[in-house]
């Protein structure tokens, strides 16, 4: 090889690697808490954990039920780069088995992409580089589209995983059939307490979560998965039901249970894997679909801020690392009961005096306008 190719080469590997170290600073988690829904097994520490546990009840040495060894096939020229990166036993392993996971997830009917250590989709968009880039969510038929590309084709998910070697784990699409999947994800990174926020709303609005698929994340938050309707379309949420709770909808992904990344490897639940994701409760669903925007006759503002007030002081009683999501979730309920406007101030200048910048608060407030889709 010419040493200008292998310059070429050594660069593709440096930017795969950026994007993971990127991705995962994105991502990174905080200390575990237990969310009480499950009581599982005494866990293993991350780093000790058994790459080889397969939660579809693999065969751990790789191979597929018709006895065949899960490999992906010999990469394309423009591959070599990364292909080499993977060429450590340990590295090639980790590969092996996210293909092998993958693979026992797509036999379920659940459609599956290739990630990143970082979580994120392990191929880059072939449009990345297009000067003037048009929306394409496949049709150029290339991959690259993220959950786009999600496939049960055992064909089509080797052709995806030996397009992208350095993957260490695979997403499964939400809002598809058979079972238009809705990811409940409880998490521990903002400190608040998304379990119990969970139980509040279940006594709340009387539903119970029904027996179905769990899988722990490195962080020991959980993803609780649910099965929709197929005429009703779940959106992604973050915060929106309850703070700490985001919701995995159509057009998302939750991180498959084997995946391995920098944080430590996803895993099922002990006696949860062979389950079916169970129909999500209606009284639940009821909740994550967003209402139809409606235009109420606007209130007076004095009268608007004082109905607002529980939400402001919801913003006050933050602590660090809550304050941005009680604010995105306290603006949220205000845009939704036509409060918007009126309690843009009053939830700014709490926001200030919890710690937030007057840019963060402003830019927390934008998004939860676009989010109910008043802005």
């Amino acid at each position: 090889m010419a040493p200008s190719d292998r310059h070429a080469d050594d660069r593709e590997a440096d930017d795969h690697e950026a994007d993971d170290r990127e991705a995962d600073d994105r991502h990174a988690d905080d200390r575990p808490t237990h969310d009480g829904l499950h009581e599982p097994a005494a866990e293993q520490p991350a780093a000790e954990q058994p790459a080889a546990h397969d939660p579809w009840a693999r065969d751990p040495s790789g191979r597929d039920p018709s006895g065949h060894e899960a490999r992906a096939p010999a990469p394309r020229a423009h591959d070599q780069a990364p292909r080499a990166r993977a060429r450590h036993p340990a590295e090639r392993h980790t590969a092996t088995l996210a293909l092998a996971h993958a693979l026992s997830a797509a036999e379920r009917g659940l459609a599956v992409i290739p990630l990143s250590r970082g979580k994120l989709p392990a191929l880059r968009s072939p449009h990345h580089d297009d000067p003037h880039p048009s929306p394409c969510h496949g049709e150029c038929g290339r991959p690259g589209h993220g959950v786009y590309d999600a496939s049960t084709d055992p064909v089509r998910i080797r052709e995806l995983f030996a397009a992208a070697p350095w993957a260490s784990g695979y997403g499964i699409a939400c809002g598809l059939p058979p079972y238009h999947l809705i990811g409940i994800d409880l998490d521990t990174k903002t400190g608040a307490d998304a379990p119990a926020a969970l139980r509040e709303l279940a006594l709340r609005h009387l539903f119970t979560i029904p027996e179905t698929v769990v899988v722990t994340t490195p962080s020991g938050g959980r993803h609780v998965w649910l099965s929709g309707p197929p005429d009703v379309v779940v959106p992604n949420s973050a915060g929106r039901l309850a703070p700490g709770i985001d919701i995995r909808g159509a057009g998302g992904y939750l991180v498959g249970p084997g995946s391995r990344t920098e944080q430590g490897v996803y895993s099922t639940v002990p006696g949860t894997a062979h389950l079916p994701p169970a129909a999500c409760p209606e009284a639940l669903l009821r909740l994550l679909v967003p209402p139809l925007r409606r235009r109420p006759a606007t209130a007076p503002p004095r009268a608007a801020v004082q109905q607002g007030q529980g939400l402001v002081q919801f913003v006050l009683a933050a602590h660090e690392g809550q304050r941005n999501t009680r604010l995105f979730w306290a603006a949220c309920r205000a845009y939704e009961n036509g409060l918007g406007e009126a309690l843009t101030g009053p939830l700014t200048e709490a926001a200030l005096r919890v710690g937030l910048t007057l840019r963060e608060a402003r830019s927390t407030i934008a998004s939860a306008a676009r989010l109910t889709g008043h802005a």
